[in-house]
């Protein structure tokens, strides 16, 4: 670690963008990570750290004045600050490094159907009876004429619109697949919808899903941005900080 030099900007909000901005800090690195502020109160990484956006791909080029390298390890669903820092690390020359967990892989007895947005989840469940719906509070307007009744789940309270017949579970993860399983027999739910986030820490409810014999509706994965280079593991980000580059041959 001690071939880390300059300073490191960690794009943050995921357990892979804490863990590693932890062995940089634990190593002496000059590391700041960045929040957007989308959670109430969020699991905060050591060391220092700001929260709010940039102002899109301008101001975001602008707070690279100050940066020798970034590595962008934002929700594998944060397309919008993905394609910003990509963008305004062209501009700036500025070294960027994507950093993300490996989406989830069906096994035997699941019963998944991909889609490739939410207004498509939507359609695919809107004649089930009883939906649980745990994509986060950001675009639930599009399961909003549901008719069926639809449990949502989001660590802060969502905003309308939602659907009519909505019962709202706070909470924040991880959860057990009984915890999982036994909020599914008490809501009846018939389909679950969710993002492929990819990890551990919200894998139970796929467990619980197959189970129970629920089907899932999984939504895909945004595409990167070209160009960029990517690794799946904290090792790998500290061995491509170090000069390693384990991810520039699968960019």
């Amino acid at each position: 670690m001690s071939s880390v030099t300059g300073r490191v900007l960690v794009l943050g909000g995921t357990g892979e963008a804490r863990r590693l901005a932890a062995e940089l800090v634990a190593a002496g690195v000059d590391v700041l990570s960045s929040l957007a502020g989308r959670v109430a109160e969020p699991v905060l990484p050591e060391g220092r750290v700001r929260v709010g956006g940039f102002g899109g791909v301008e101001g975001l080029a602008q707070a690279l004045a100050g940066v020798d390298v970034v590595v962008d390890a934002t929700h594998p669903f944060a397309a919008g600050m993905t394609a910003h820092a990509a963008a305004a690390a062209t501009a700036t020359g500025t070294p960027l490094l994507r950093l993300q967990r490996p989406g989830w892989t069906a096994g035997p007895g699941d019963d998944w159907r991909w889609v490739d947005s939410l207004v498509e989840a939507a359609d695919e469940v809107s004649a089930c009876a009883s939906v649980f719906v745990t994509t986060g509070r950001q675009g639930l307007a599009a399961f909003a004429g549901l008719t069926g009744a639809v449990l949502v789940r989001s660590v802060d309270p969502p905003e309308p619109p939602l659907p009519a017949r909505c019962t709202v579970v706070l909470g924040r993860g991880p959860f057990t697949v009984p915890e999982e399983a036994a909020l599914m027999r008490e809501h009846a739910v018939d389909v679950l919808v969710t993002k492929d986030s990819g990890g551990g820490m919200t894998s139970a409810k796929l467990t619980a899903a197959r189970e129970l014999r629920i089907p899932v509706v999984l939504v895909r994965r945004p595409p990167l941005p070209a160009g960029v280079p990517v690794v799946a593991t904290v090792a790998e980000a500290v061995g491509w900080l170090q000069g390693s580059r384990p991810g520039d041959a699968g960019s």
